[in-house]
């Protein structure tokens, strides 16, 4: 009876090691990418969350992502940057740093920042203006 309740104890625990490290954060593969809730045209990974769309701002619709694993102070991890020139968006020199990044394909705009554990999807909510400030160019 003993031997028995010690076995159901190591089970009980072998489990719970196994819930655990499967729900431990980890790094992101980068292998899936889905479109942006607020630009269905750029790419997001789909192991990023996004628990609410604001919009509370009126010059610009985002989207905060949650990806642990990402650095304020690294640049934009080469699967990301790959995928998102492969989705046929194209990173605009102007004023880029290594956490915020501008895009652009055909007369869209997106702006891209990377913070620690997060990143922000920013799209100009008057396009007209942002399509007449690009052909003037």
């Amino acid at each position: 009876m003993k031997r028995a309740r010690t076995l159901w104890t190591l089970l009980i625990l072998c489990m719970v090691a196994v819930l655990l490290a499967g729900c431990a954060s980890k790094e992101p593969s980068w292998e899936s990418f889905e479109g942006a809730l607020n630009e269905k045209s750029f790419p997001v990974p789909k192991e990023a969350n996004s628990p609410d769309r604001t919009t509370t701002n009126t010059a610009m619709d985002y989207v905060r992502y949650s990806l642990p694993g990402l650095k304020e102070n690294d640049n934009i991890p080469e699967p990301y940057s790959e995928a998102i020139q492969s989705w046929g968006w194209n990173e605009l020199p102007a004023e880029n740093t290594a956490s915020s990044h501008v895009f652009q394909k055909d007369q869209l705009i997106v702006h891209l920042t990377i913070h620690d554990g997060y990143f922000i999807i920013m799209v100009p909510k008057d396009k007209k203006a942002v399509a007449k400030s690009l052909n003037s160019q």
